[in-house]
Protein backbone atom coordinates (compact mmCIF):
# COMPACT_ATOMS: atom_id res chain seq x y z
CA UNK A 1 0.00 0.00 0.00
CA UNK A 2 1.68 3.26 -1.06
CA UNK A 3 2.07 6.08 1.41
CA UNK A 4 0.31 9.32 0.44
CA UNK A 5 1.74 12.53 1.79
CA UNK A 6 1.84 16.23 1.12
CA UNK A 7 5.33 17.39 2.16
CA UNK A 8 7.00 14.81 4.40
CA UNK A 9 8.54 12.34 1.96
CA UNK A 10 11.62 13.98 0.49
CA UNK A 11 15.40 13.90 0.72
CA UNK A 12 15.31 14.47 4.48
CA UNK A 13 13.33 11.30 5.21
CA UNK A 14 14.11 9.05 2.24
CA UNK A 15 17.69 8.01 3.19
CA UNK A 16 16.47 6.85 6.61
CA UNK A 17 13.45 5.11 5.13
CA UNK A 18 15.68 3.37 2.59
CA UNK A 19 18.17 2.35 5.30
CA UNK A 20 15.27 0.81 7.24
CA UNK A 21 14.23 -0.97 4.02
CA UNK A 22 10.68 0.41 4.20
CA UNK A 23 9.96 -0.36 0.56
CA UNK A 24 6.29 0.55 0.95
CA UNK A 25 7.48 4.12 0.49
CA UNK A 26 8.44 3.39 -3.13
CA UNK A 27 5.62 4.50 -5.38
CA UNK A 28 4.30 6.96 -2.80
CA UNK A 29 3.10 10.24 -4.20
CA UNK A 30 3.20 13.79 -2.87
CA UNK A 31 2.88 17.32 -4.17
CA UNK A 32 5.49 20.03 -4.07
CA UNK A 33 6.68 23.15 -5.88
CA UNK A 34 10.12 21.65 -6.50
CA UNK A 35 11.70 18.31 -7.35
CA UNK A 36 15.34 17.35 -7.88
CA UNK A 37 14.55 16.28 -11.45
CA UNK A 38 13.02 19.55 -12.66
CA UNK A 39 14.49 20.21 -16.08
CA UNK A 40 16.02 23.67 -15.87
CA UNK A 41 19.64 24.82 -15.82
CA UNK A 42 19.54 26.37 -12.33
CA UNK A 43 18.09 23.21 -10.81
CA UNK A 44 20.55 20.91 -12.56
CA UNK A 45 23.46 23.05 -11.32
CA UNK A 46 22.08 23.19 -7.77
CA UNK A 47 21.34 19.46 -7.49
CA UNK A 48 24.69 18.49 -9.02
CA UNK A 49 26.68 20.78 -6.70
CA UNK A 50 24.69 19.69 -3.65
CA UNK A 51 25.15 16.00 -4.41
CA UNK A 52 28.87 16.44 -5.05
CA UNK A 53 29.31 18.12 -1.67
CA UNK A 54 26.86 16.13 0.48
CA UNK A 55 26.57 12.76 -1.26
CA UNK A 56 22.80 12.79 -1.51
CA UNK A 57 19.85 14.69 -2.87
CA UNK A 58 18.89 18.12 -1.54
CA UNK A 59 15.56 18.50 0.19
CA UNK A 60 12.79 20.90 -0.73
CA UNK A 61 14.00 23.05 2.17
CA UNK A 62 17.49 23.19 0.70
CA UNK A 63 16.08 24.23 -2.66
CA UNK A 64 13.94 26.87 -0.98
CA UNK A 65 16.93 28.22 0.96
CA UNK A 66 19.03 28.35 -2.21
CA UNK A 67 16.26 30.21 -4.05
CA UNK A 68 15.94 32.66 -1.16
CA UNK A 69 19.63 33.55 -1.31
CA UNK A 70 19.52 33.89 -5.10
CA UNK A 71 16.45 36.16 -4.83
CA UNK A 72 18.22 38.39 -2.31
CA UNK A 73 21.35 38.45 -4.48
CA UNK A 74 19.29 39.47 -7.53
CA UNK A 75 17.67 42.32 -5.60
CA UNK A 76 20.99 43.62 -4.23
CA UNK A 77 22.45 43.55 -7.74
CA UNK A 78 19.37 45.28 -9.19
CA UNK A 79 19.85 48.25 -6.84
CA UNK A 80 23.64 48.21 -7.33
CA UNK A 81 24.14 47.42 -3.66
CA UNK A 82 22.29 50.55 -2.49
CA UNK A 83 19.87 49.20 0.10
CA UNK A 84 18.87 52.64 1.36
CA UNK A 85 15.99 52.96 -1.13
CA UNK A 86 13.55 50.50 0.45
CA UNK A 87 10.97 50.83 -2.35
CA UNK A 88 13.59 49.96 -4.98
CA UNK A 89 14.74 46.96 -2.94
CA UNK A 90 11.15 45.81 -2.42
CA UNK A 91 10.42 46.14 -6.15
CA UNK A 92 13.59 44.24 -7.01
CA UNK A 93 12.56 41.42 -4.67
CA UNK A 94 9.08 41.30 -6.19
CA UNK A 95 10.60 41.10 -9.68
CA UNK A 96 12.21 37.74 -8.79
CA UNK A 97 14.66 38.32 -11.62
CA UNK A 98 16.88 35.28 -11.21
CA UNK A 99 17.04 31.68 -12.38
CA UNK A 100 15.03 29.77 -9.78
CA UNK A 101 15.54 26.06 -9.19
CA UNK A 102 11.73 25.85 -9.43
CA UNK A 103 11.68 27.49 -12.85
CA UNK A 104 10.18 30.89 -13.57
CA UNK A 105 7.65 32.22 -11.07
CA UNK A 106 6.15 35.57 -10.14
CA UNK A 107 4.58 37.09 -7.05
CA UNK A 108 0.88 37.78 -6.72
CA UNK A 109 -0.75 40.89 -5.34
CA UNK A 110 -0.57 39.40 -1.83
CA UNK A 111 3.13 38.60 -2.00
CA UNK A 112 2.65 34.84 -2.42
CA UNK A 113 4.41 33.05 -5.28
CA UNK A 114 2.49 32.19 -8.43
CA UNK A 115 4.18 28.95 -9.38
CA UNK A 116 3.78 25.39 -10.56
CA UNK A 117 2.93 22.47 -8.28
CA UNK A 118 4.04 18.96 -9.19
CA UNK A 119 2.85 15.47 -8.38
CA UNK A 120 5.97 13.53 -7.44
CA UNK A 121 6.55 9.83 -6.96
CA UNK A 122 9.16 8.13 -4.79
CA UNK A 123 11.40 6.01 -6.99
CA UNK A 124 14.97 4.70 -7.24
CA UNK A 125 17.55 6.58 -9.29
CA UNK A 126 20.08 4.86 -11.57
CA UNK A 127 22.31 4.16 -8.56
CA UNK A 128 19.51 2.73 -6.42
CA UNK A 129 19.08 5.79 -4.19
CA UNK A 130 15.53 6.69 -3.30
CA UNK A 131 14.39 10.05 -4.61
CA UNK A 132 11.35 11.74 -6.06
CA UNK A 133 10.53 12.35 -9.69
CA UNK A 134 7.86 14.48 -11.29
CA UNK A 135 4.89 12.49 -12.57
CA UNK A 136 2.87 15.47 -13.78
CA UNK A 137 2.27 19.16 -13.26
CA UNK A 138 -0.77 19.51 -11.01
CA UNK A 139 -1.05 23.31 -11.21
CA UNK A 140 0.58 25.68 -13.66
CA UNK A 141 1.22 29.22 -12.41
CA UNK A 142 -1.07 28.61 -9.46
CA UNK A 143 -2.11 31.57 -7.32
CA UNK A 144 -3.45 30.94 -3.84
CA UNK A 145 -7.19 31.23 -3.33
CA UNK A 146 -6.90 34.11 -0.84
CA UNK A 147 -5.12 36.52 -3.19
CA UNK A 148 -8.39 38.26 -4.06
CA UNK A 149 -8.96 39.03 -0.36
CA UNK A 150 -5.50 40.32 0.51
CA UNK A 151 -3.28 42.81 -1.22
CA UNK A 152 -0.05 44.33 -0.02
Amino acid sequence: LPLYSVFTVDAIALPRLQKANLEGVLGSKNTQTWSPDLDNAANKKFVSAYMAKHGGYPSFYGAQAYDSIMLIKSAVEAVNGDLSNKDAVRNALRAANYDSVRGRYTYGNNGMPIQNFYLREVTKDSEGRWTTKVVETVYTNHQDRYAKDCSL
